[in-house]
């Protein structure tokens, strides 16, 4: 697959304003005076701010979207300088830390000065949300502030889960990225190698394809199949007769993908085979399913009549795919009762699993945008027969 051109790193202030209009719309329809961000996705989402010192917990950083107006920043000094970067230019700053009071008597007079039209302000309390907070903070918070403080999760994702063209740039080429790297990977990768090994070269080919970071990366190998999704690598060394499991989420500017790939090791069993024909077709029925209009009860059901008719079961990951972004997974889910309207614009992960015998488990998985026409593949599709490293 070819990498397709680099979009400019970073935004335009229109689509800042873009988002914040969008945002204040669904904020009214939800009856909120405001909501206030802390987590990392959220508070570059709505401020384009960026650093790693979000690895650093000693430090809140507030931002307040207000019902009207501009983005207000509540952060520690030593950001003021980054944020200035920004097109935030109302910002409060604080000598942080102070355990006493770290940003909350600023952040109570900013949010105060909302007004009270509802008399609510919107907080990440709920579905895939954290606050990146001290709770005893977030309880001075509550007693000070006068206004009911609720959750605004449902409100943050109905912002979040529809992308602007921009966005959807990103997602594409860091697809296109990772889809070239997994392309090499039968160059660089060979019999006696350990999971590590495997590992590190792909890492090397995905950042030498153009990524930014590389947050998650398992690689994962068993005889005819895995164990589990999650965790490695080890030092394990790759035999004739396994599977090779790679996923990732990597990076461009921020924006991620995530999707994965499986190598078989030498010769594979007819029984993979046709666990790895199944998990084709099913992806080929998820992708075909996710239309405007469509729920994402419908995407499961599309890949689950697939896997089922095989004889076979969906395995214990609980969904068969999601959306994807500024987070590696967010909302929504592809699994019974999730039941979010499929929306033009959507950035969507297909991910069929199955166990095909007792502890033995392969993931196909891809990343499509929900165009008005219908789904859009971002990822170079995984052949229809298991490429095989020799």
């Amino acid at each position: 697959m070819n990498i397709i051109p680099q979009p400019k790193r970073g935004f335009s202030k229109k689509e800042y304003e873009l988002r914040l209009s969008r945002a204040q719309k669904i904020m009214h329809q939800n009856k909120l005076d405001g909501i206030f961000v802390t987590n990392k996705a959220n508070f570059r989402y709505f401020s384009g701010f960026d650093s790693q010192f979000w690895e650093s917990p000693t430090r809140p950083w507030f931002l307040v979207i207000p019902g009207e107006g501009e983005p207000i920043a509540v952060i520690p000094e030593i950001g003021l300088s980054g944020i200035t970067n920004t097109w935030i230019s109302d910002i409060s700053t604080w000598s942080a830390p102070n355990p006493e009071d770290d940003g909350i008597s600023l952040l109570v007079d900013k949010i105060k000065k909302l007004g009270n039209r509802f008399g609510k302000v919107g907080a990440e309390l709920g579905r895939e949300m954290s606050l990146r907070m001290p709770i005893i903070d977030f309880m001075k918070l509550k007693h000070n502030l006068g206004s009911e403080i609720v959750d605004a999760s449902p409100a943050i994702w109905e912002m979040r889960m529809i992308k602007t063209e921009a966005e959807i740039q990103h997602i594409k080429y860091i697809c296109s990225i990772v889809s070239a790297a997994y392309e090499e990977i039968p160059n660089k990768i060979c019999i006696g190698d350990s999971e590590r090994d495997a590992a590190q070269k792909l890492r090397k080919e995905i950042y030498e394809q153009g990524a930014d970071t590389i947050p998650f990366l398992p690689a994962i190998s068993g005889k005819d199949g895995v164990s589990q999704i999650v965790c490695g690598p080890s030092d394990r060394i790759l035999n004739n007769g396994d599977i090779l499991f790679f996923d990732t989420g990597s990076t461009y500017d921020g924006y991620f993908c995530d999707f994965d790939r499986n190598f078989g090791i030498g010769t594979v069993s007819d029984e993979v085979r046709r666990a790895h024909d199944t998990l084709w077709r099913a992806t080929e029925a998820g992708i075909a399913a996710a239309v405007p209009g469509a729920k994402t009860d419908d995407i499961w059901s599309s890949m689950n009549k697939i896997i089922e008719e095989s004889g076979t079961v969906s395995n214990s990951v609980g969904r068969l795919g999601h959306g994807v972004g500024l987070q590696l997974t967010e909302p929504p889910s592809h699994c019974p009762g999730d039941s979010t309207i499929i929306s033009e614009n959507m950035v969507l992960t297909i991910e069929p699993s199955i166990e095909y015998k007792k502890g033995k488990m392969i993931v196909h998985e891809e990343n499509i945008v929900v165009t008005r026409d219908g789904p859009l593949l971002i990822t170079k599709r995984t052949p229809k027969e298991m490429p095989i490293i020799r």
